[in-house]
C-alpha cells in the first residue's frame, strides 16, 4: 500500500503539464513496480484543478492496470469539485 502526498508536488496544483510532472515524480520516486493499493492524500493542497487531476490520475491509472487508487476524504472545495469534474 502506498500513500501519495499531493501536498509534496506543492499546495496549488493548477495545471496539466504541473499533473505530468508530478506523475513522473511520484513515478520515479514513490511507486514500485508490484503495487495493490495506492492512495491519494490531498492534505495540505489549497487549491486543485480538474486538469491537473485528470492528467496525474489518467497517467497514474494507465500506468498501473489493475492496481486499486483511492483517494482519501478531503473537505477542500477545490479537491471534491476537481474530482466531480473529471467523474470519480
Amino acid at each position: 500500500n502506498v500513500i501519495i502526498k499531493l501536498a509534496k508536488f506543492g499546495e496549488m496544483l493548477v495545471s496539466r503539464p504541473a499533473g505530468r510532472e508530478a506523475y513522473l515524480s511520484a513515478k520515479a520516486y514513490l511507486l514500485k513496480d508490484k503495487l495493490r493499493d495506492i492512495e491519494i492524500d490531498f492534505d495540505g493542497v489549497k487549491v486543485l484543478t480538474p486538469s491537473w487531476l485528470d492528467e496525474f490520475y489518467t497517467l497514474l491509472k494507465n500506468g498501473y492496470p489493475g492496481v486499486s487508487i483511492r483517494f482519501l476524504k478531503s473537505d477542500n472545495p477545490s479537491v471534491t469539485a476537481s474530482e466531480t469534474v473529471i467523474g470519480l
